[in-house]
């Protein structure tokens, strides 16, 4: 076990909250998927789905650990030539993509010859960030004109979010305003930034406008479920969302300071998706205000280790990477506790490394692997300098000896040689000469 932990690299506090995140994520998973027990097979027995909770977590700490291994300038490449192919899968998600009752929610493919759902806007987006990190990176001594970034940046980012938006638009609100922020670290001129807010708007607007003139399109089925949730959530009018939040809410306030306890919730077997998109609903009324309060002290005690990942990034791209894939992340997590709270309308995300689902988990890991191998880097730099002063200290140190050693020689010969003068007090001048 010795030999495995010093085998990992980088931020040692990074890996010990994800550790931490994914230890905790096993007791509410197997306690809130009963639901889909009874669903599934109607006997209530879990066991199944917390074995394939941990099959999931193992597979994403080997993703982790994998890349981690991997230099993170590799990903400068990585990123440009993923991009176009992160496009055709989004492309064959929207044409072949499953489907939900009968709605256009196609957010996964299915592997061929394995049967693993893969939800591929999680990918798009991790790519997406990185390929932003290097175009950002790329042209911070450059200052190119506005029509160049037009084109090498912007586009390719809008492509991206046109081809995610029609089945999710919760992540394509999360990934445009993270896109943008990250522009807003990396300097780009805020002029610019805020007319390809107001593009982003208008576009926006264009989708719902067409969307409204071929209502029967499946590429257009899903606004209007977002314009009831919307609505729903502003006003009291009760339906599917509405009762979700409000056993959440229940489930919640029957936490109170320490909760009900470990498998003991109640709101479980009434919550759909209690194991995924309000998992932080059960956590509470199981584990109480405490374990609540906890989960959150745990993301952002992890966005704060993110911030110092990237003050201490040896490389713009570094840092604007630590940032873009990072980020994300946290702020995903307070998107899924502010649903189950009601603060903000119900959007389908998952609570990283905590829900249950493998693609969220292993792509979650991809990106900290991602993060971790930034922080390698770091140590790396910082094992080369102690390595080249401990190096110059032992070098010193035998100068230093070889002098005192020839110090000590020169003193020995010095007290064994006679001494001489040329003074003679004697009769005979030619005496001091002939003496020596």
């Amino acid at each position: 076990m010795k030999e495995l932990v010093n085998k990992l690299k980088g931020d040692r506090v990074i890996w010990s909250f994800v550790a931490l995140l994914a230890l905790f994520s096993f007791m509410p998973v197997f306690s809130a998927s009963s639901n889909l027990a009874y669903i599934g097979h109607g006997t209530g027995n879990t066991l199944g789905y917390l074995v394939k909770h941990l099959a999931h977590i193992c597979i994403g700490f080997l993703i982790i650990y994998w890349v981690h291994r991997v230099p993170y300038h590799y990903f400068r490449a990585i990123s440009k030539i993923a991009l176009p192919v992160v496009w055709i899968l989004l492309i064959y998600t929207l044409l072949k993509g499953t489907v939900i009752a009968g709605a256009n929610a196609s957010r996964w493919i299915q592997v061929p010859f394995i049967g693993i759902t893969f939800q591929t806007s999680t990918l798009a987006a991790i790519v997406l960030f990185i390929y932003v990190a290097r175009y950002l990176s790329k042209t911070k001594e450059e200052n190119e004109p506005f029509q160049a970034s037009l084109i090498q940046l912007w586009i390719p980012v809008f492509i991206t979010l046109v081809l995610i938006l029609p089945a999710n638009f919760s992540t394509t609100a999360l990934i445009f305003s993270m896109v943008l922020m990250l522009t807003f670290i990396g300097k780009y001129p805020l002029k610019y930034i805020a007319f390809i807010i107001g593009s982003g708007i208008a576009m926006l607007a264009f989708f719902l406008l067409v969307a409204k003139a071929f209502p029967d399109s499946r590429f257009f089925s899903r606004v209007s479920t977002w314009e009831s949730r919307i609505a729903n959530f502003t006003t009291d009018k009760p339906d599917e969302d509405d009762y979700q939040i409000e056993k959440a809410k229940i489930a919640i306030a029957s936490g109170k300071l320490g909760g009900l306890g470990p498998g003991k919730s109640v709101q479980k077997n009434f919550l759909p998706q209690s194991s995924s998109d309000f998992i932080y609903a059960i956590i509470v009324e199981e584990y109480g205000l405490v374990g609540g309060v906890s989960i959150v002290i745990l993301y952002l005690l992890l966005l704060f280790r993110f911030v110092i990942a990237s003050h201490k990034a040896p490389t713009l791209f570094g840092k604007l990477v630590v940032v873009g894939v990072g980020f994300p992340m946290i702020f995903q997590a307070m998107i899924n506790m502010a649903v189950a709270v009601e603060l903000l309308p119900v959007t389908g995300q998952t609570l990283p490394l905590i829900s249950s689902g493998g693609s969220s988990i292993w792509m979650t890991c991809l990106g900290l692997g991602i993060i971790i191998s930034v922080t390698r880097k770091e140590d790396e730099i910082a094992e080369d300098k102690l390595e080249r002063e401990k190096r110059k200290e032992a070098l010193q140190r035998l100068i230093d000896k070889e002098l005192a050693e020839e110090d000590l020689v020169a003193d020995e010969i010095y007290e064994e040689e006679p001494m001489y003068s040329i003074e003679d007090n004697s009769r005979n001048p030619m005496n001091a000469v002939l003496n020596k």
